[in-house]
């Protein structure tokens, strides 16, 4: 008994991480370049009710998947134009993002679904592997769904992209210094347009991990947060990817201890409870202050020389 409630603690805390890493890492991809991503809980509720709506009229999940890919490229082609193209203010960006997400979702939730609340969504399944079932403690852990393996492949793949690829040295120059890479001939606009693309893509899988296989419902304001303890893992990982990933983890298993203190009906008010993740993310960031340095373009808007002689 003592080995499956900690094989689902496990499992539950690794599945409460995957939409804060699909959300972080997009940020990761938005900030390396040197923009500012405060719109990332946007980006996962956005996310989150275009997976939603897609697979409740279509009835796949694969093709909300799409959808959710799409409007996330959207959303970040959005955050894009305004801080890299207008130069407004990276902050007010993202948080008008945040306001503009949640009211348009709920709006049009309450238009799509009965009470702003979609029924049982077909959902994303796990994959049984045969033979890794009875494996103690890990047997659980080796039976998820694609998003999840999908989740892993990106967290490599970004790793080797960022430190081992043209591509990565660039995006890390714009995000360090975009004055030198201008001069060099790289084009920062078009690097940061990508990486902020590329971000909304992922946190918006992170809103269609949440609909389509952890709750299989759509409900307004699902994301609860999630986005700002992504920003939060982001820095308590130092923009790097797998530290990243593992502070999501963390998170993720905060989470997933309240929710199992609630259940056994400890004598703590609940309140108390639901705010651990929140204060554990505070405690994060407090400990890091000093020793987690962002890139330095980091929110600061860029002016090519040709503009700035003008």
């Amino acid at each position: 008994m003592p080995n499956a409630l900690f094989s689902d603690y496990l499992v539950a805390s690794l599945r409460l991480a995957v939409p804060l890493a699909f959300a972080a890492l997009g940020g990761l991809y938005s900030e390396r370049s040197g923009v500012l991503n405060i719109g990332l809980e946007g980006m996962l509720l956005t996310g989150a009710f275009t997976s939603a709506a897609a697979t409740f009229y279509i009835g796949n999940p694969w093709i909300g998947v799409i959808a959710a890919l799409i409007a996330g490229g959207i959303v970040g082609l959005l955050h894009a134009f305004l801080c890299v193209t207008l130069r407004v203010d990276q902050l007010v960006s993202g948080l008008a993002i945040n306001l503009v997400a949640a009211g348009l979702t709920s709006f049009l939730a309450r238009l799509i679904f009965s009470g702003g609340i979609a029924q049982q969504l077909p959902g994303i399944a796990a994959i049984i592997i045969p033979g890794f079932a009875n494996i103690p403690l890990i047997g659980a852990l080796l039976q998820q769904d694609i998003l999840v393996y999908l989740l892993l492949i990106i967290v490599t793949l970004t790793t080797y992209i960022l430190f081992y690829t043209s591509f990565g040295l660039t995006l890390r120059a714009v995000g360090e210094y975009p004055q030198a890479a201008d001069t060099a001939g790289v084009s920062v606009q078009t690097v940061r347009y990508t990486a902020v693309i590329i971000g909304g893509c992922l946190a918006s899988l992170g809103g269609a991990y949440l609909t389509l296989v952890q709750i299989k419902f759509f409900a307004e304001g699902m994301s609860a947060g999630k986005g700002f303890i992504a920003i939060a893992a982001l820095i308590f990982g130092r923009w790097h990817p797998v530290s990243t990933a593992l502070a999501c983890l963390l998170f993720g298993a905060t989470e997933a201890l309240q929710l199992r203190i609630q259940a056994l009906g400890a004598n703590i008010p609940y309140q108390f409870l639901i705010m651990l993740p929140y204060a554990i993310a505070l405690f994060a960031l407090v400990s890091k202050k000093g020793k987690s340095t962002p890139p330095a373009a980091l929110g600061i808007a860029y002016f090519p020389e040709n503009q700035k002689r003008q």
